[in-house]
């Protein structure tokens, strides 16, 4: 099969390689499309230790089974691949089981991504298309479930409503401009800014958002004014940010996996009582949720995305990294 394959830092070769073998307990998946996320632009920048090269990136997926149960059913994939029988998974946090692996990362076990044309996948994993969703803007279901899970857990912290809060969104890629999105349209916040730095990002996320969309400097961003601050960039700078804008009692939801440490405001942090919530992926019941927010159209028409063919998948990862794609979100297609 024909595949996308992270080789070195900053090297993506399209090239032959060898097709994934049916087992017991999963399906081969045909993939239709499959987005770029920024935890792939880690790998790519030689920063993440859990994807070393060579490997097939990619885990927000789309496709047709073409081996195993339902065979020809149109699906969408949960690349969060959890052991079941733990106190986490037992209790529905099977995001922070230990055990956990993820498509397109072969630390501590390999799993092969989508940036291919097959990807094999256990049965538990794979959901039907919902019959309004297009199969082409499945795979943001993904990314999506991240920002559903990032809001609600940032809900569930504050002492007051949302449709009463001032909140602030660090960042305009697609777990960002999403968050934006959810808060906006489905959670009906207050007040909501988005901030970013790339002004044709800004101008992307600003056609799909009725709330304020900034650059990082803008003086609208005074100090203590946040109720919360939803950091998608996890970035030592934008910590700093998140820490100085948010309010005396806020809340400060950390998504953002850029940058692992740096320099950050404890003093305020304890004097202040902000609470700091890191959080990652997803539940099960989030996926699901999602699933349904994306085919009922609750979230715009995603026209926010961009789109490229698979085999110029490298020139599409270059693109991201030197900040010349505007598009908060590309999905390859094979």
């Amino acid at each position: 099969m024909k595949a996308l394959v992270y080789t070195d830092t900053q090297k993506m070769e399209y090239q032959n390689f060898g097709e994934p073998t049916l087992v017991n307990g999963e399906s081969i998946v045909k993939v239709s499309a499959s987005g770029i996320c920024g935890s792939d632009m880690h790998a790519y920048h030689g920063k993440d230790e859990r994807r070393i090269p060579p490997l097939i990136l990619g885990h927000e997926i789309s496709g047709t089974i073409q081996e195993g149960l339902n065979k020809g059913k149109k699906v969408v994939l949960n690349p969060l691949i959890t052991c079941g029988i733990c106190e986490y998974c037992k209790s529905e946090r099977e995001h922070l089981c230990k055990d956990r692996l993820l498509l397109g990362m072969n630390k501590p076990i390999e799993r092969q991504g989508g940036f291919a044309e097959l990807v094999s996948v256990p049965n538990k994993n794979i959901y039907e298309l919902p019959e309004k969703l297009n199969m082409d803007k499945a795979p943001i279901a993904e990314p999506t479930a991240v920002a559903l899970h990032a809001v609600e857990i940032g809900e569930m912290s504050l002492k007051k409503k949302l449709n009463n809060s001032r909140v602030l969104v660090i960042g305009g890629g697609a777990i960002g401009l999403l968050s934006a999105l959810i808060l906006e349209k489905i959670k009906n916040c207050g007040e909501i800014f988005l901030s970013e730095p790339n002004k044709n990002r800004a101008k992307a996320c600003s056609a799909s958002l009725k709330s304020k969309c900034i650059k990082p400097d803008d003086p609208l961003l005074l100090e203590n004014s946040f109720d919360m601050v939803i950091d998608s960039v996890g970035l030592e700078i934008t910590r700093q940010t998140a820490i100085k804008l948010v309010k005396p009692g806020g809340t400060i939801v950390h998504i953002g996996l850029s940058q692992p440490s740096g320099v950050f405001d404890f003093r305020k942090t304890t004097l202040q009582e902000i609470t700091f919530i890191g959080t990652y992926c997803y539940t099960n019941k989030d996926f699901e949720k999602t699933l349904k927010l994306l085919a009922e159209g609750k979230l715009g028409d995603l026209s926010w995305i961009e789109y490229r063919e698979l085999s110029k998948g490298a020139e599409a990862f270059k693109q991201i990294h030197d900040g010349s794609c505007s598009a908060p979100k590309i999905i390859l297609i094979p």
